[in-house]
């Protein structure tokens, strides 16, 4: 079985200049997990939810962070409050950003003519749950561990029946 015949075919995908507001409303309403990143009609990235939380990733609390009692005046250090303000204003400017700030590359991909067996092969090495699909060196879909899964089941089935 090719990864062609389990592929998603004419993936939805962002442009590199896009913001990153755009791409996480597309993964939200799409119910994807990424999307591949072009620049004009050439692949060059992908963008994931996980590329995406990596940008909300915060400082803990420093070690001078106390929490007091209900009865205790809350006191927290200065630094916190600087802390918190640095926080707020790199949250408030995420979406603003191009998708190519933010985008995963190089890129790792597969051929439509390659086996599953191989896609899963990279997706397991690389640490990646969905690979674009390129035919003719031109994006053609994109597939993921439950294309394969469910390919790899249907193919179960029709050999069982």
């Amino acid at each position: 079985m090719n990864v062609e015949d389990v592929m998603t075919k004419d993936p939805v995908t962002v442009q590199s200049k896009d913001t990153i507001r755009d791409a996480a409303r597309i993964i939200r309403e799409r119910k994807i997990g990424g999307l591949p990143v072009l620049d004009g009609e050439n692949l060059i990235g992908m963008i994931t939810e996980s590329d995406i939380l990596a940008l909300l990733e915060t400082k803990g609390p420093s070690e001078d962070l106390w929490l007091p009692s209900p009865l205790e005046v809350i006191e927290i250090p200065i630094r916190e409050f600087f802390n918190w303000e640095k926080a707020k204003e790199a949250l408030s400017d995420i979406g603003s950003r191009p998708v190519s700030s933010v985008m995963s590359y190089p890129i790792i991909t597969v051929d439509a003519d390659d086996s599953v067996e191989e896609a899963a092969r990279i997706m397991l090495r690389q640490g990646v749950a969905r690979l674009p699909v390129l035919q003719e060196g031109k994006l053609a879909g994109i597939v993921t561990r439950a294309d394969i899964v469910e390919g790899i089941g249907r193919k179960t089935e029709e050999m069982a029946e």
